[in-house]
């Protein structure tokens, strides 16, 4: 039975980790930005997915600092997501690493179109009661 390359998910000998020289230098380089952003992703991230909730909770109260705080907590988890796609350790053993990055990243993608959405829900509300 072969394994799978652990970076691109070709399949390799039982013996090897990875199935090229390159794929092992990407996996290096990944996880050397990974030590390197650890905390401000892990700040970030948290900041972000607080802000979230806290915006959907304020919004009966007060629709426009609701409404903001929630959109922009999307819009920069998205970005980060996007610029530091850091998948959790479950993704990269199901999917290995070049798929699991993309996958954040697409999930960066839809957590912006999020903050859009919030945005033009903000749009809407503001037209229509003013």
């Amino acid at each position: 039975m072969l394994k799978k390359c652990d970076y691109c998910a070709k399949e390799i000998s039982y013996f090897e980790q990875y199935c090229c020289d390159e794929c092992h230098a990407k996996t290096n380089k990944f996880y050397e930005m990974s030590e390197k952003f650890e905390k401000l992703f892990s700040i970030v991230n948290m900041i972000c997915v607080f802000g979230i909730p806290v915006g959907v909770f304020l919004f009966p109260f007060a629709k426009v600092p609701g409404t903001v705080i929630a959109s922009i907590s999307c819009f920069i988890l998205g970005i980060l997501l996007i610029l530091l796609p850091f998948p959790t350790d479950s993704m990269i053993s199901k999917f290995k690493l070049k798929k699991a990055v993309k996958i954040t990243r697409i999930i960066g993608f839809g957590v912006i179109a999020l903050g859009v959405l919030l945005c033009g829900f903000l749009i809407f509300f503001l037209f229509l009661f003013l």
